[in-house]
């Protein structure tokens, strides 16, 4: 039976992960509240300046999580070292891996542990199944290979990457598009009369209103982690720029060929996943509008 700790177990990506563990054994989680999830235990507590109680905990653990923001997940991880047993599993859950990975490796080195970074590519409250996961097998081990066997038996899609490569392609998948909502929400905002919009607005329009609400009424620190914290987000917004820059050009010049030269450019990187992806846009749209 798997002993985890869950640093950060109150909040919405901590649940997640109580959860997925209490299938595998015993859970405790560590947060300035109790958890809600049944089966677990609390400590309450601050990480960063842990109690005896945390590091008792702690140190009977086969895995430790941190579900916490980059701002307190490595100095969690630092206070709680000490603590750490040689074989322990050290997961982080953030979604810009290199600084933090780098840090716990550091540790890991010191303690003899095995460290994991896990990004679930998806709100917690959808849960595990149908849904992917980023994997950073950074100090790879048997508790390692566990933790993502019960990841993937929950129905997961783990996709095992790099550090450098999960921050490479997060700024795609993450950046640039909070980036583009965030950018079409400042229109909205400034030339969109909201009831108006929302009267007569076509499938594309609705959709991306409620990307935009999703955004603006989720975890703020969040999105700017991913904004502010990944290497390679500000080339993914200047890529975003300077292809809105190459449509205004386009269209200011009235080059219709050009316009269409640049779109079919696109669809031929889709490939063969295009004609799949319209078919999902298509049933997202047939949804009734109100």
């Amino acid at each position: 039976m798997t002993r985890t700790v869950v640093v950060g177990g109150a909040g919405q990506v901590g649940e997640l992960f109580t959860r997925l563990c209490l299938k595998g054994g015993r859970v405790v989680s560590i947060d300035g509240g109790d958890t809600l999830v049944p089966g677990a235990e609390s400590v309450t507590g601050d990480a960063c300046t842990p109690t005896d109680a945390m590091l008792d905990e702690i140190s009977e653990a086969d895995v430790v999580i941190f579900a916490l923001p980059e701002r307190a997940a490595l100095a969690a991880a630092r206070a709680c070292a000490p603590a750490v047993r040689p074989g322990t599993l050290l997961v982080e859950t953030l979604s810009v891996q290199q600084v933090v990975t780098r840090g716990l490796t550091v540790l890991a080195e010191e303690r003899g542990a095995e460290v994991c970074g896990l990004n679930p590519m998806f709100a917690p409250a959808l849960g595990f199944d149908g849904n992917a996961v980023a994997a950073i097998r950074v100090v790879d081990g048997p508790r390692t290979a566990t933790m993502i066997d019960l990841i993937e038996d929950s129905g997961a899609d783990v996709v095992t990457m790099s550090a450098e490569e999960h921050d490479r392609i997060t700024a795609v998948l993450q950046a640039a598009t909070h980036a583009a909502v965030l950018a079409f929400g400042s229109v909205v905002a400034e030339q969109g009369d909201i009831k108006a919009l929302i009267a007569l607005a076509p499938p594309p329009h609705l959709t991306l209103l409620a990307l935009l609400a999703r955004i603006t009424g989720g975890n703020l620190d969040v999105y700017w982690d991913i904004q502010a914290a990944n290497p390679s987000a500000a080339d993914a917004r200047a890529a975003l720029s300077e292809a809105v820059t190459v449509l205004d050009k386009l269209a200011t010049v009235g080059d219709r060929d050009g316009f269409w030269e640049w779109v079919r450019r696109i669809d031929d990187h889709l490939g063969d996943h295009g004609p799949g992806l319209r078919d999902r846009c298509a049933e997202l749209f047939a949804l009734p509008s109100r």
